[in-house]
């Protein structure tokens, strides 16, 4: 299908704001480039389009008051310069939004808000009912008192949630760079922008690069787990040049820039991805290669018999990871048996649960429709 025929089909977008797009290299707020792209998303706003927007810089905003010289790298460093740098952000696009008579509201999220069941739906409803008024909702983690035990990481993996969270049909990354390279264009200056990627196959991995800018947490790696996260749950992603004068507009126009990343075409439920990319694992259980194989080949469930450790401190009901015999992740689900439980019946026939534990509440460790495999078909 065309770019362009794509881009007919889509209503609700999420555009991310990298840290590098809408600040100087000195930390400061680039206020040209943020009233550029203000333009252009309330532009879009205004041609019916459904507009949420995850805005990185608020450290850097932080830095650039503080008079900083450098990234802080301690905790209570970054914590001061994201609590003065948030309030200077929203400001400004309050202040530039409503120069075109948009509504602006803001979410400060962290990952307990999204790893939590209750809060993953609170906050979902958020964004619908803040849609349905025609109010564009700034997307930020909650820096000031996120430490990295709580933090999502970045803002790339953060608009891929909410890309999800909203189901939204496009998610843009506007950054520093053109799209995904077919080469490292730092060192190789002929390298060519891959225009369309269908599915994230190793080759493609292979193709991210290391880290982003000074002021920047992102980088290829993180924007190809974004583009992973996103495409799975339906959305299609973009990685387009936000220095680029007009950028979304030529989005919009179905023009053939950057790198996009198609949408699966039977994408995970809703549950289903939140399970998968929106929850943190409790805990963990190895299986042998036959269980890997029922799991990965034949979508069956994961029975007591293929279990042959646990890890973890866990109770029935919550998330936990299955790895194989390399400590790969192969997939992830709600177990129906605490960690004490499953080490005393792995290895065991499901007949043989009650004799050993005195009841038996399920035949399966976790049931397939609580189970999403994260691993490829393998050969048996």
């Amino acid at each position: 299908m065309h770019r362009k025929v794509r881009i007919q089909n889509i209503r609700r977008i999420v555009i991310k704001l990298g840290t590098s797009t809408i600040t100087h290299t000195s930390g400061l707020l680039n206020l040209e480039q943020m009233e550029s792209l203000v333009r252009q998303i309330s532009n879009l706003h205004n041609k019916g389009y459904e507009v949420i927007l995850v805005s990185s810089g608020s450290i850097g905003a932080g830095i650039g008051k503080l008079g900083l010289k450098e990234r802080p790298k301690t905790i209570p460093e970054k914590q001061v310069a994201a609590a003065v740098g948030q309030g200077i952000l929203i400001h400004m696009y309050e202040k530039l939004f409503s120069e075109y008579g948009k509504i602006v509201a803001q979410i400060l999220l962290t990952k307990e808000d999204i790893h939590h069941r209750t809060r993953f739906l609170h906050v979902r409803n958020a964004f619908f009912s803040l849609l349905e008024q025609g109010v564009i909702p700034i997307v930020n983690e909650n820096d000031a008192i996120a430490v990295d035990e709580i933090k999502l990481g970045d803002n790339d993996t953060l608009s891929a949630i909410v890309s999800s969270i909203a189901e939204a049909d496009l998610l843009i990354l506007l950054s520093d760079i053109d799209g995904l390279c077919d080469a490292d264009p730092k060192n190789y200056p002929e390298a060519k922008v891959i225009h369309t990627v269908p599915a994230i196959t190793p080759d493609i991995e292979k193709l991210a690069g290391g880290a982003g800018t000074s002021f920047g947490t992102g980088g290829m790696v993180t924007k190809l787990n974004a583009a992973r996260i996103a495409t799975a749950s339906g959305t299609a992603m973009m990685i387009v040049n936000g220095a680029r004068p007009g950028v979304i507009n030529e989005i919009i126009n179905g023009e053939e820039i950057g790198t996009w990343f198609m949408e699966e075409q039977h994408p995970l439920q809703a549950r289903k991805h939140w399970i998968a990319f929106g929850s943190t694992a409790s805990g963990s259980l190895m299986v042998d290669d036959g269980a890997v194989s029922a799991l990965v080949n034949r979508q069956k469930s994961l029975l007591s018999s293929g279990i042959v450790r646990v890890t973890g401190d866990f109770r029935e009901g919550q998330i936990v990871a299955v790895i194989n015999g390399n400590h790969q992740e192969i997939a992830r689900g709600i177990t129906n048996y605490s960690a004490n439980e499953i080490d005393q019946i792995k290895g065991l026939k499901s007949s043989e649960i009650v004799r050993q534990l005195g009841y038996k509440p399920y035949d399966e460790v976790i049931h397939r429709n609580n189970l999403v495999i994260l691993a490829s078909a393998i050969h048996e």
